[in-house]
């Protein structure tokens, strides 16, 4: 018996409907731990589809798990609602400020260096060091990759940190990113909090070694953090406080207004301007 036109029609769909490549069945994001397996293997399916290779995807995610401490981090971001000299006190300017100027002083070639390629000066970059990481001593404990993937996962913010997990996967697969690091919160990278995307668009090799690490290496994080700030807009000998012509660059770091006025106060003060 012959098949009608619409029947025909129908088979045709189902038959296209399987042939689609598994990137097509997109994996759903959820807001709880408990769809967190099945959304990684639907993920793999997809970036095996997107070139990530198959060794990279068992390598990176062998030891991933669902990041509670990332959930509760990105939940509870507070102390950018603090006003301007609150936010000061929290974050210890006056201590960035006494050590960013001796950091300065003991890194002269270093920034001269930077500010010579970059256009950046020693300032904001120690601002950003300081603020971020302690000058390095706290990078953050959170396995990366498990704080991207559960980010990327989550409902909140899916369709940008699934690009920073794609981000990952590309540094893991290039050598950049151990599979075993650990960061900040929200998956940020090395001693200026770089996000995975951010390190690949924006990361260099500042210490001339042949290799980009901006976790044990301050000359390839604060190159990187100077290249950034480029790439944002920066130009040279321009000033960078409010309503000057570089806190647009600024604001590219951080969205939050209190952080970004504050780049601005305590780069002025290690730069004496």
């Amino acid at each position: 018996m012959g098949m009608t036109k619409s029947a025909g029609k129908v088979l045709a769909a189902m038959i296209a409907i399987a042939a689609m490549p598994a990137a097509a069945h997109a994996a759903k994001c959820g807001n709880d731990a408990g769809g967190f397996p099945a959304w990684i293997d639907a993920f793999k399916g997809e970036a095996a589809s997107r070139g990530i290779s198959r060794s990279t995807l068992d390598k990176a995610f062998a030891n991933v798990s669902y990041a509670r401490a990332t959930i509760r981090a990105d939940r509870g971001q507070k102390s950018f609602k603090l006003s301007l000299d609150q936010f000061m006190q929290k974050r210890g300017a006056q201590a960035i400020i006494r050590r960013g100027k001796s950091l300065k002083q003991q890194n002269a070639a270093l920034f001269n260096r930077i500010e010579a390629r970059y256009g950046v000066p020693a300032g904001p970059l120690l601002a950003i060091w300081g603020m971020e990481t302690g000058f390095g001593s706290f990078l953050g404990k959170e396995h990366t990759i498990s704080a991207v993937a559960t980010l990327a996962y989550d409902c909140r913010r899916s369709e940008y940190f699934t690009n920073q997990l794609y981000a990952t996967l590309q540094l893991v697969q290039n050598g950049t990113l151990s599979t075993t690091a650990r960061g900040a919160a929200h998956g940020e990278i090395g001693q200026t909090q770089f996000l995975p995307a951010n390190v690949l668009k924006y990361g260099v090799d500042g210490d001339g070694n042949g290799r980009i690490d901006l976790v044990g290496s301050k000359a390839d994080a604060l190159a990187s953090t100077a290249n950034f700030l480029r790439g944002h807009g920066w130009s040279a000998g321009a000033g960078y406080q409010p309503g000057q012509p570089n806190f647009g660059a600024l604001q590219g770091w951080n969205a939050a207004s209190v952080y970004q006025r504050a780049i601005a106060i305590i780069g002025a003060e290690i730069d004496g301007n």
